[in-house]
């Protein structure tokens, strides 16, 4: 390239979808990471794509929804352009009723659930004999489901938008220099340098560790149960994540927490009695000071931005994080939500 309009820094699923969003609109972009793509959280294996609960609306769940509505469409046409699928499916979620209380709970969302959601997804209480075969115990005899949550691969995404930036003609490589704007994408490091540099903490690295089974679950929705993330996939596994620890020594080992994920969701679904561990993992994920990703100009830096603090919700905000921020970057146009911007975090 002759000259790069867009310098982004870090190939996580951030990076890599601003940048996306950035060469669809005409942009000469370029990606930097030294330790290469998906090397962060973003390599991880769990993958839900899951909604917070329909009451107590605020911009961030605003935000959430239509990041949600949009990803269909958003990898669809990144698997076109690149021809890497990224086992991306809408295929829901399936939580268990504790108890009365829950129950009336549960019956009372799925009212807010047709007022802040529209025909756009349900949210519904279904009795646990119509559930099929891959459901978690429950109590009750209850099943919360809800139809806008969805599932992908964390590595196949990150494959499926290389390839489509590739076929774009983006280069990601582990070194170059800043050229035109300049998007920090760097993750919990990005954000222990950027509490530094601003000489207050903006945000932390919190470390999680999960697991994967070798069980064929088919197309069935993913359930929350117990704290726990439990995703089928199209290869055959299912995911079970995810520890949160903000203490830690080493980002990347896997000890006994990692084995009592895989104990608790057996005792919330029995079926996976006996399912192969093939895979262990450990990561870091971004958590902004604010709690919601953290989006803007870097104060007091002019021609460089931040898109960071995805945390647990990084894939599922993605498309409209990538929107937001391409037209920020190339139009100036600013569309960050109440409580996104760095200032936010400070």
């Amino acid at each position: 390239m002759a000259s790069i309009d867009v310098t982004v820094r870090g190939a996580g699923i951030f990076g890599l979808s601003i940048a996306w969003a950035c060469a669809r609109a005409g942009a000469a972009v370029r990606v930097v990471d030294p330790y290469g793509p998906g090397a962060g959280s973003s390599g991880g294996i769990v993958g839900a794509l899951a909604p917070h609960v329909p009451e107590n609306w605020n911009p961030k769940k605003a935000f959430q929804l239509e990041s949600l509505l949009m990803a269909e469409a958003f990898w669809a046409e990144v698997e076109a352009v690149g021809g890497v699928a990224p086992d991306y499916a809408r295929s829901g979620r399936l939580q268990p009723v504790a108890d009365e209380a829950g129950l009336e709970l549960a019956r009372a969302r799925a009212v807010t659930a047709g007022d802040l959601w529209g025909e756009a997804a349900v949210w519904e209480v279904i009795g646990a004999e119509s559930a099929g075969h891959f459901a978690p115990q429950t109590p009750t005899g209850w099943l919360i489901r809800d139809t806008l949550s969805a599932r992908m691969s964390p590595r196949r995404a990150s494959a499926a938008l290389l390839a489509a930036l590739s076929a774009m003609g983006v280069e990601v490589v582990r070194e170059a220099e800043d050229s035109g704007q300049v998007l920090w994408a760097t993750g919990w490091q990005g954000l222990r340098a950027l509490s530094e540099a601003l000489g207050k903490p903006v945000g932390a690295g919190v470390k999680g560790q999960s697991a994967l089974l070798r069980f064929d679950a088919g197309d069935a929705p993913q359930v929350f149960a117990g704290g726990l993330h439990i995703v089928p996939h199209h290869d055959g596994t299912v995911a079970i994540g995810s520890t949160s620890e903000r203490d830690f020594v080493d980002p990347s080992s896997c000890d006994a927490q990692c084995d009592a994920l895989v104990e608790r969701a057996v005792a919330v679904m029995p079926v996976l009695h006996g399912a192969e561990v093939v895979e262990r993992w450990a990561g870091v994920r971004p958590r902004a000071r604010s709690r919601a990703p953290m989006l803007g100009p870097w104060p007091g830096r002019e021609g460089h931005f931040i898109a960071n603090g995805g945390f647990k919700i990084g894939f599922g905000m993605a498309p409209k994080v990538a929107e937001v921020m391409g037209e920020l970057l190339l139009n100036g146009r600013d569309g960050i939500p109440e409580g996104f911007r760095v200032e936010d975090s400070l």
